[in-house]
């Protein structure tokens, strides 16, 4: 005899052949619902995840993360704190950070972007993602522009067109009258992020963008931090508190924050309705169980008469319904590790390619996965109780009286 001899028994329950048919068929589909339910909610978590994680990685790494307003500061404390943050454990890469809302303007387009200026000596973010032109050209020649394909696209220009930047910001006194500060630039190259950031943010070497903005060398920049962690906001505001708080700080929250949360809403939104199939199955579960106590009350008694004790006797229905949340779980797991790992493969078989042949980012949560299948099991062992209950109840006198 297997010990516990309540395992043995319970096991040998859940996987007999014989039996009321309509009891298999319910735990049949117990099975399949946990199974398929997980397998959606893997797929649909891990494709979520991807579109999380391609976001911040193309959006979040043209724009500062942090951005610290020195207003009216010197220019060599500045630099000074340049290098303090640079050494922080937190931080990815510093750089001095001028920006200022612009217009583009072409003989066929007009579209006002947000240009940011580009510090020869500091990494930057836009390099990774140049597709036409070389971005050296900024550091060896003045009102060079980087722009992205799309942008190109809406202006009707190239590598090497020149178009103009006008500032609305600042102004300047003609025989006409005031008008805006403007300066012809030449693309030197241009960018494809794959993100929003695409449609309005272009990129000019700091020195000329200075230049357009009237300011000297002498003056004071902002300064852009890079986290290595782009969510990891609180802790950096946290660590740094004392060192400069006499700085006025700015994030990416602020700007694209409701883009983010919006796709944590919608991925928390599709886990909970994907989530009620793998409860509807865990309701068959119950549903099996309850017939399966009532079917076998004769066996039930026996056992009693054999020395099972009532506690025995409900661990024996609470293996029964974890073998089927248990199967169900793996199954579910593997399916669904294997879908969303070819969800682009299976797409394409089926002709439902996306628009302009993009493909699907999938990336798997160790810790969303290993959460999922314990929430499926443990809703599994809920399940159980109420029919173990049940069962442990029989009275063997009631039951054998008419044996």
């Amino acid at each position: 005899m297997f010990q516990p001899v309540s395992l043995f028994v319970g096991l040998r329950y859940a996987k007999a052949a014989k039996g009321n048919a309509f009891i298999s068929f319910i735990s049949f589909f117990s099975i399949a619902g946990i199974a398929l339910g997980l397998m959606s909610l893997i797929t649909v978590s891990s494709v979520m995840n991807g579109f999380e994680q391609s976001l911040k990685s193309a959006m979040l790494d043209l724009i500062p993360h942090v951005q610290l307003k020195t207003h009216n500061a010197a220019k060599a404390d500045t630099e000074k704190l340049l290098e303090q943050l640079n050494s922080h454990p937190l931080v990815e890469r510093v750089q001095p950070y001028i920006t200022s809302d612009v217009i583009l303007q072409t003989n066929q387009e007009l579209m006002g972007v947000r240009l940011q200026g580009l510090f020869s000596g500091y990494d930057n973010a836009v390099s990774k993602h140049i597709e036409l032109g070389n971005l050296k050209t900024i550091d060896k020649q003045k009102y060079q522009l980087v722009i992205s394909r799309y942008l190109a696209n809406k202006l009707g220009v190239g590598v090497g067109d020149k178009l103009r930047v006008m500032l609305p910001e600042v102004t300047s006194y003609t025989p006409l009258g005031r008008v805006p500060m403007q300066r012809l630039f030449t693309v030197a190259a241009l960018y494809n992020s794959k993100s929003e950031a695409d449609m309005h943010l272009a990129f000019a070497d700091g020195k000329s963008l200075i230049r357009l903005m009237r300011r000297n060398d002498t003056h004071s920049f902002d300064i852009s931090i890079t986290l290595k962690d782009a969510f990891a906001l609180q802790p950096f505001y946290t660590a740094t508190a004392s060192s400069y708080s006499e700085y006025e700080k700015d994030d990416w929250q602020t700007q694209q924050g409701a883009l983010f949360a919006a796709v944590a809403m919608e991925k928390r939104v599709m886990s909970m309705l994907l989530g009620l199939i793998v409860i509807v199955a865990v309701f068959n579960i119950l549903s099996a169980l309850s017939m399966m106590v009532r079917e076998k009350q004769g066996e039930v008694a026996i056992l009693q008469t054999l020395g099972f004790t009532p506690t025995m006797i409900a661990r024996v229905f609470m293996v029964q319904g974890l073998y089927n949340g248990l199967v169900g779980t793996i199954i579910g797991t593997a399916l669904g590790l294997v879908v969303a790992s070819n969800i682009n493969i299976i797409l394409d078989s089926l002709g439902l390619s996306l628009l302009g042949g993009a493909k699907l980012p999938v990336l798997f949560s160790p810790i969303g996965l290993v959460s999922m299948a314990i929430a499926s099991i443990a809703m599994s062992f809920v399940a159980t109780l109420y029919p173990a209950k049940k069962a442990a109840n029989v009275l063997p006198a009631e039951v054998l009286r008419y044996e």
